[in-house]
């Protein structure tokens, strides 16, 4: 097949079209359920239901006599009604009692529908779990009762639901979906990885995911476990090898995208360097020299610089910036927050020898105008903003270097706006979130990468301390002594729940106990993310102006906050933050000449998990070994934390929900997608097989990735 225009998915294979078709296409589901199917399994195609992963196997192989059944068990029997009892008060069950010749067992239906299935004398099945009722054994609400001719699955899988949304249902649709399954679709994975690693093929996988019970070979022992097992690693490894070949062929095709050669002579530099007064580390001078050979090269720059937290991505990020004011071009950088666009702009202005503008959304009237003004014009040389840079409203007069600071915090399209403010803009990306080794390969494979890996001179170590409930009085004593020593100590509060409102709700509370405490004498103030921005701004300098000496606060400081002479952070239950937000949140101390410190306090109640990554952050302050560590750590077991250092947006590699090495698999796939994209370049031909996968995964737009 021909090579693709830069932005055109590749049309799928024909052998694939079945399972690409719309829900809508699958017979006897309603308009009213394809919804619901299609809410649950993120997507609306025939594969995407298939995607959708029982969260169980229910175990119905027991097929057992009334007489010899135990109370726990969850069994299949076969008997005669003999009995249909109605409910003497509304809110009590009917009762139907079904009899074999060992014996009698009643069958109590809170469901009136599925109790009107029941007639006298009629052969029925039933598969439930016993249980003990006033020494009786009985079976509550079964899972089905059907006529004695039905299959009830010996293992039958269980799958999500949602408000609407029966567990029948989703059966009956999935077994319609799987039908369309093609016999013999191509294999797309290495053949000698399948045979080391005992994988089915892809339809066989589905298979034991979905329709255990029908294996011939699963009906007795438990070799069905393992199989299902290697079943999930199989698809896992399938979106993987996906991913990697998409990002693969995705770099490839921003390597052939037209650029400009950005060359400078180096004086814009030399002056800020001057005024910074300190020689760059070598880290950042590596990071430097890689971004100035993309610069200078006629391509466009798609680079990722990752910097600890303290490590210099902010003056890599203006040097970088400056190089295209020699040149005789703009450069912008934009923050996700006022606070962090504001602290940019802070250091731009005091080290740049060119004039900066700042535009946010509280930039209004005349200064708006200004600034709006100066960008147009070509005034202003290095723009730093928040997302108000991608409005409408704002025209560059040539944009050719655009920074996206912490760039997870954005959307794709917000990054991708800013690049499409100007003609063959380079695009770098920084962020201070420690990420794995083995995750830059998933999330970041398209960029080159540059990392910073060394801190500036001068910072010492912060000393990081775990304290349980008991010591929360003499946590409290140790902070009166250093707040009388003059120390600025910030207070993190509890991430209770997923709701912002519950956490600054927290963060109120523990305000008034400390200002209570402290206030009269120190000052205690309060900042989170729904406060009005001159509010919150008021707060943070007030507490870095030395006014307040203890501040409260959400997570809202978790990133652009710089206060040099803070020396303490207090973060309460430590343990429901992840890793790298509780290293980020570290990292708002130790910016000084003093001894900083860290007391993560932790509840009476701490999981195993918990306790490893709090170790963990007591004993190093290396943000990468911490990523890697914490992602070894959490293996398939804990959630919390997932967004900050879990694989993004996959469904079938994700280590939370099943028992896989994700590590393993996703070098395996990189391995794989490497020699298949050195062919496919040689060849300017994406295979069929290639392409089935491709398609399936939603992944051939993938000459699009960069751009949309």
């Amino acid at each position: 097949m021909p090579a693709p225009q830069e932005t055109e998915a590749v049309q799928p294979p024909a052998c694939v079209a079945p399972l690409l078709e719309p829900l809508t296409a699958l017979p006897g589901i309603g308009e009213a359920t394809v919804k619901l199917l299609s809410r649950l399994s993120g997507g609306s195609r025939i594969i995407d239901l298939l995607f959708l992963m029982p969260e169980n196997v229910i175990d119905r192989r027991c097929r057992s006599t009334i007489a010899a059944l135990d109370p726990g068990q969850i069994v299949t029997l076969t008997g005669t009604v003999t009995r249909i009892s109605e409910p003497a008060h509304r809110r009590q069950p009917r009762t139907v009692t079904l009899a074999d010749n060992t014996g009698t067992l009643d069958i109590a239906f809170f469901s009136k529908w599925m109790a009107k299935r029941a007639v006298l004398n009629a052969a029925m099945q039933v598969s439930g779990r016993i249980e003990l009722f006033n020494g009786r054994k009985v079976m509550n609400t079964p899972d089905y009762f059907v006529s004695a001719d039905d299959h009830i699955p010996p293992l039958d899988p269980v799958w999500p639901l949602t408000a609407g949304l029966f567990g029948g249902q989703v059966r009956a649709a999935m077994r319609r979906a799987f039908a369309r399954v093609p016999n013999g679709l191509p294999e797309w994975q290495n053949p000698a990885v399948v045979k080391k690693r005992n994988w089915p093929d892809f339809r066989t996988a589905l298979l034991w995911i979905h329709f255990p019970g029908d294996v011939p070979e699963f009906q007795d022992g438990e070799t069905w476990r393992e199989s299902r097992r290697k079943a999930r690693e199989r698809l896992a490894a399938d979106e993987l090898l996906a991913d990697q070949i998409a990002t693969l062929l995705a770099r490839e095709a921003n390597r052939s995208r037209p650029g400009r050669s950005l060359k400078g002579d180096g004086h814009l530099r030399r002056e800020a360097l001057a005024r910074f007064g300190h020689t760059l580390t070598s880290a950042q001078s590596k990071a430097l020299r890689e971004i100035d050979i993309d610069l200078a090269a006629p391509r466009r720059m798609v680079r990722l610089l990752q910097g600890d937290v303290g490590a210099g991505k902010t003056l890599v990020a203006l040097l970088a910036m400056l190089r295209a004011a020699e040149a005789g071009a703009q450069a912008a950088i934009m923050a996700p927050t006022e606070i962090l666009a504001r602290q940019h702009f802070a250091t731009f202005e005091r080290l740049s020898p060119v004039p900066v503008v700042f535009l946010s959304g509280s930039v209004r009237g005349k200064a708006r105008r200004e600034a709006l003004a100066a960008i147009a014009d070509g005034s202003a040389s290095l723009i730093v903003g928040t997302h108000a840079l991608v409005q409408d409203a704002v025209h560059y007069h040539d944009l050719a270097l655009a920074v996206v600071d912490e760039q997870h915090r954005f959307g794709v399209g917000q990054r991708l706006t800013l690049g499409a403010k100007g003609d063959a803009v380079d695009m770098l990306v920084m962020t201070a979130t420690p990420i794995p080794r083995t995750l830059l390969l998933a999330q970041w494979g398209e960029m080159e990468v540059s990392r910073l890996d060394s801190k500036p001179a001068g910072r010492k170590p912060i000393r990081t301390s775990v304290h349980g409930p008991d010591s929360f009085e003499g946590v409290l004593a140790g902070l009166e002594r250093a707040l009388k020593s003059g120390a600025r100590i910030f207070w993190v509060c509890p991430l209770v729940s997923e709701s912002e409102a519950l956490d600054i709700a927290a963060a109120e509370a523990r305000h008034i106990s400390l200002a209570e405490r402290f206030g009269e004498r120190f000052g205690v103030g309060l900042a989170h993310g729904q406060q009005d921005i001159a509010v919150r701004e008021a707060a943070l300098t007030d507490f870095a102006e030395g006014r307040t000496k203890l501040l409260v606060a959400t997570t809202v400081i978790e990133v652009g906050v710089d206060v040099p002479s803070a020396t303490i952070m207090v973060i309460e239950h430590a343990e429901r933050f992840g890793l790298a937000q509780l290293h980020q949140l570290r990292g708002r101390v130790g910016r000084g000449a003093a001894e900083s410190f860290c007391l993560l306090l932790h509840g009476s109640e701490m999981g195993q998990v918990a306790r490893q990554r709090l170790s963990l952050l007591r004993e190093t302050e290396d943000g990468f070994l911490i990523a890697d560590e914490d992602f070894r750590i959490r293996g398939g077991g804990d959630a919390t934390g997932k967004r900050q250092s879990g694989l993004p947006d996959f469904r079938l590699a994700d280590p939370e929900n099943c028992d896989i090495d994700i590590g393993t698999l996703l070098v395996l796939a990189r391995q794989t997608a490497e020699t298949l994209s050195g062919q496919m370049k040689r060849q300017h031909d994406v295979p069929e097989n290639i392409l089935c996968l491709l398609s399936l995964f939603k992944k051939n737009n993938f000459a699009s990735i960069l751009q949309a």
